[in-house]
């Protein structure tokens, strides 16, 4: 037990670091950006075939999110078989190194999925060979909870994460692992970045009639936005075939290419709203300060959309955050059921996320402790419940578990 506890506090602790070399790469984008606006839009046609090539040929599991392949290697369960690399050390520091060059060079693309596979990869690598105690699943899921806890620093959201998108089923000596490794690598990453609420701390009340209104209506189109999202996905690098994924699959660096063009162009045409997590837009939007909803949710889809099909490193959280809050501030802009701005955008925010993951526990609990507004509590379920439906129509699967069907081992 005192070794998982160390494990767990190195996971936190990575975890702190890894929010910390986003946030720099981050910066020096923005500043390479405003150095030479049109000159820095070349690195996303250059960049995401450098990151792509490097992915196949030194670390192929460190690709995309990462979610897809903490899922699969949890879900199976081997005798006497290490399931490859993908939730290992090796496979952790891949992510970490081409997750942050890929935001200097303004890729739309999110470190908290990642997160979940690195922490995972660092449980499992140094808890190997451990005897007696939790099994291998128990510490892989475990990790993937704590990842998601020290990205948002949201323990409870890591807990039902791991309850509603990790596993199928639960197993009771899981429950205690999975709360004390949550508990202890939230306490790690604390120690390093304080209590910070992840877009800040909310000032006013939130107007809860208006909030109850505004639910149904968010919560459906947010949730059709978010299926058609991971439709898009799904058809573009998911396990199914098709002539698109047939031909991304035989020319991977040229469709990589063509991938960052694209998000290149969504840059340039939304004026560099598009580059990064979005984390800056969306607390703008919280905080109440104008800015463009529907050009901000329709340029960051696009942008995102090519990160995540890219076939390099990167999450889908973040930017979902930024596009659903770019949705809610257009429904607040058009004064339907008299809505609250703030409260709008919170909701757009969980819709979105909702409709793209499709675990609306998650989504709902993630916002709740992100703004420290639990009095929405209520709406946000509501959106987050009508998102997960409405999204199940253009995507029956959630994308997750779609994907992390391309990571599970072949028989034998």
């Amino acid at each position: 037990m005192a070794r998982i506890i160390g494990v767990a506090i190195l996971g936190g602790l990575a975890a702190a670091q890894f929010a910390r070399l986003c946030d720099g790469a981050m910066h020096w984008h923005s500043r390479l950006y405003a150095a030479a606006p049109l000159a820095s839009l070349v690195l996303l046609p250059v960049g995401f075939p450098i990151a792509a090539w490097l992915t196949r040929r030194f670390a192929p599991e460190a690709a995309g999110s990462g979610i897809p392949q903490v899922i699969a290697a949890a879900e199976e369960r081997w005798h006497g078989r290490w399931g490859g690399q993908r939730v290992t050390l090796k496979t952790a520091v891949w992510k970490v190194a081409l997750s942050a060059a890929l935001l200097v060079c303004g890729a739309s693309i999110g470190r908290e999925g990642p997160t979940v596979q690195v922490v995972a990869g660092v449980m499992r690598t140094l808890t190997r060979g451990l005897k007696g105690g939790p099994g291998r699943r128990a510490i892989i899921i475990a990790g993937g909870a704590a990842g998601v806890a020290a990205a948002f620093n949201t323990p409870i959201a890591g807990v039902v994460f791991a309850l509603e998108e990790l596993a199928k089923s639960f197993e009771r000596r899981t429950h205690t692992t999975v709360i004390m490794v949550v508990v202890i690598a939230g306490l790690a990453s604390y120690a390093l970045q304080g209590d910070y609420a992840y877009f800040g701390v909310l000032n006013g009340a939130s107007d809860l009639k208006t909030a109850w209104l505004a639910a149904p209506f968010i919560g459906v189109v947010g949730g059709l936005a978010g299926g058609v999202f991971s439709r898009a996905l799904s058809l573009t690098i998911g396990p199914d075939q098709n002539p698109l994924t047939r031909w991304r699959r035989a020319h991977p660096i040229i469709f990589a290419t063509l991938c960052g063009g694209i998000a290149a162009g969504a840059a340039f045409a939304s004026g560099g709203i598009t580059f990064g997590a979005g984390y800056a837009e969306a607390k703008s939007l919280l905080q109440g300060h104008p800015g463009r909803g529907l050009g901000l949710a329709g340029w960051k889809f696009v942008a995102t959309l090519a990160a995540a099909a890219s076939g390099a490193p990167g999450g889908l959280f973040a930017p979902s955050l930024a596009i659903g809050a770019g949705l809610g501030a257009a429904f607040a802009h058009t004064g339907l059921a008299a809505m609250a701005g703030r409260d709008a955008v919170v909701l757009g925010m969980c819709s979105y996320l909702s409709g793209v993951v499709q675990a609306p526990l998650t989504s709902a609990v993630i916002l709740m402790e992100m703004t420290r507004n639990p009095g929405l509590v209520g709406p946000l379920m509501l959106a987050a419940l009508l998102a997960r439906a409405s999204s199940a129509w253009v995507m029956p699967e959630p994308i997750y578990h779609a994907l992390s069907r391309s990571w599970r081992l072949a028989p034998g």
